[in-house]
């Protein structure tokens, strides 16, 4: 199923990649809780649907663009968490770093994650314990954490300027080094080897997490709260994670 969850995910980065170029605006609107959505939103997210309702019907979906009532969700045990475009800002700065986020979640853990940036043509995707990286459609190979000293640590493109809590972490973190970036693809740095530590102290949706931590998990990185307990999707009434950490320790 992983292939065609991949195939999902490139069509939904093309047809992102069409409104990325246009010349007449991106469709920018501010919803209720004051973060921006776009046109390319709602496209991308109208192919997520079409595609995981026809490949699996029985499964219910959970996207950040088509939330579900806690009445109607509260008993899944297994569904798909999508962000069709995770890294809306990225999108609107047009710096190329968002990304195409699909998670299968079992019994709260993310079972199955594709992350798929359009503009950088590379996609990440887990499934049974293996994680694998293709970039511009070369072929898919394995991915996996790696150690280095100082660390590298990756932190979020628009939120860690102003993250207090953020800085004195690093402030006591001893020697490293920080690589900054939006969207999901800061899992996916520490899954192939490239960071080793992604701190968040900001808010983030689950849908924000969800395909990003399967990619970590399955490279052999741990994603946990600050306690040192794994993030976990079993449906609750609120969407937002606890400040969290993706880590080799």
């Amino acid at each position: 199923m992983l292939e065609q969850i991949n195939h999902i995910a490139r069509l939904a980065g093309e047809e992102i990649l069409k409104i990325y170029h246009r010349a007449e605006g991106l469709g920018v609107q501010v919803k209720a809780d004051d973060s921006p959505v776009t046109a390319a939103d709602l496209a991308a997210n109208k192919i997520i649907i079409e595609g995981l309702q026809a490949l699996t019907p029985d499964i219910p979906i959970l996207s950040e663009e088509s939330t579900v009532e806690w009445s109607e969700r509260q008993h899944w045990t297994r569904y798909w968490l999508v962000d069709p475009l995770d890294g809306t800002k990225e999108f609107i700065k047009r710096n190329g770093e968002f990304t195409v986020n699909i998670a299968l979640i079992d019994n709260g853990k993310p079972v199955l994650g594709v992350v798929y940036a359009p503009v950088l043509e590379t996609l990440y995707c887990a499934a049974e314990g293996k994680a694998w990286k293709e970039v511009k459609q070369q072929g898919l190979e394995t991915i996996q954490v790696a150690i280095a000293h100082p660390p590298l640590v990756v932190v979020s493109r628009s939120h860690a300027n102003n993250d207090p809590e953020l800085k004195d972490y690093l402030q006591q973190l001893g020697e490293h080094q920080t690589v900054a970036i939006g969207s999901s693809l800061k899992f996916c740095l520490v899954a192939e080897g490239q960071a080793q530590l992604y701190p968040r102290f900001g808010p983030t949706n689950i849908w924000d997490t969800g395909a990003g931590h399967a990619v970590a998990l399955a490279a052999g990185a741990r994603v946990t709260d600050w306690h040192g307990i794994p993030l976990d999707y079993t449906p609750r009434e609120s969407f937002l994670n606890p400040n969290f950490r993706v880590s080799l320790f």
